[in-house]
């Protein structure tokens, strides 16, 4: 996705935020709290509406992130 030619489906604005976060899948990984799950979020500074785009995430991040909690 192209971030300079976002517009907001909602209201029709252009300006927004970007950020990521990270969440438990099931299994395994909620028992141990390993955060496998990588989502990227835009929100329109006007209204609030975020849209949420699973991004990649990789093993050896997934290992380190279960050492370093």
């Amino acid at each position: 996705m192209q971030h300079e030619k976002w517009v907001c489906p909602k209201c029709g604005h252009k300006e927004f935020e970007a950020d990521q976060f990270a969440a438990t899948g099931g299994g395994l990984s909620k028992v141990f709290d390993i955060q496998n799950k990588k989502f990227s979020t835009v929100t329109c500074t006007r209204c609030q509406y975020t849209e949420i785009y699973r991004s990649q995430t990789s093993k050896l991040g997934n290992v380190f992130d279960f050492f370093t909690q």
